[in-house]
């Protein structure tokens, strides 16, 4: 395990690959991103981001009160518009770390999942989270707006949701956002792992190669019009077919004929 002061990075071998699991540490804090948690994290991410070998990557929060109960709210009292920017910035550049992450991302949202922890989850490519779990943006309440990967919201959940929920600063429960799509599992408190564990068995019998190119094929249609998307599958098609990864998938099902 790599210990840093407010996060954890644990590497585990399985049959299959590597899988790696953060945990971001400050339970007393409802795990709040602090500038130095970013720090750490877009650190950590960044050194995940460089293992060609790891298959998958799990986040979650310490403790079982939160995944992340927003950003500080002790550094946010503090803040003027050139700090509110940097601090801003910082959150942004550890978030978006995250989601550059070339293997997938399984977002584990066990507790409150608000502001800047609903933006960390939606980098996320998969999400899960237990029953009794609330999320939501709230800062409107605290007199500022929502931003940075706030702007994903609306393509995952929709765009009156998503408005529902950025203009009121109200929370939505655990099925409320299965329902409009924010997160894909909701499962009873204390089986969260349950439905980790059945999504990392399905990555690991993937060819991890083809995950790969599919995450950064998802990547690009978020901003390609849908004939460059077509076009730059073609290319990613072709590019699969370099490598021996095909051929040795598909053989298991042309034996079992």
């Amino acid at each position: 395990m790599t210990d840093y002061e407010y996060i954890q990075v644990a590497r585990e071998m399985r049959k299959g690959g590597e899988i790696a699991t953060i945990t971001l540490n400050r339970p007393k804090k409802l795990n709040a991103m602090s500038t130095a948690m970013n720090h750490e994290l877009r650190k950590a991410a960044h050194a995940l981001s460089k293992d060609k070998d790891l298959r998958a990557v799990v986040l979650t929060g310490a403790g079982d009160k939160a995944f992340v109960g927003g950003a500080d709210i002790d550094e946010m009292s503090e803040l003027d518009a050139p700090s509110a920017r940097e601090f801003i910035t910082n959150l942004h550049r550890a978030i978006n770390e995250v989601r550059m992450l070339p293997m997938p991302v399984i977002g584990r949202i066990n507790g409150f999942c608000l502001g800047a922890g609903l933006e960390l989850a939606a980098v996320c490519d998969m999400r899960v989270a237990e029953e009794g779990t609330k999320l939501g943006m709230p800062e409107v309440r605290v007199g500022m707006p929502s931003v940075i990967e706030a702007v994903l919201l609306p393509r995952i959940m929709g765009w009156g949701k998503a408005a529902e929920i950025l203009l009121t600063g109200d929370m939505i429960d655990a099925q409320d956002a299965k329902q409009c799509g924010l997160i894909q599992q909701v499962t009873p408190k204390g089986r969260i792992d349950d439905q980790v564990e059945a999504w990392l068995e399905s990555l690991l019998a993937s060819g991890p190669q083809a995950v790969r190119i599919q995450k950064r094929l998802m990547r690009q249609w978020e901003n390609l019009p849908i004939d460059a998307a077509i076009r730059s599958a073609i290319d990613a098609f072709e590019e699969s077919h370099s490598g021996p990864e095909p051929k040795a998938y598909l053989s298991r099902f042309t034996r079992k004929g």
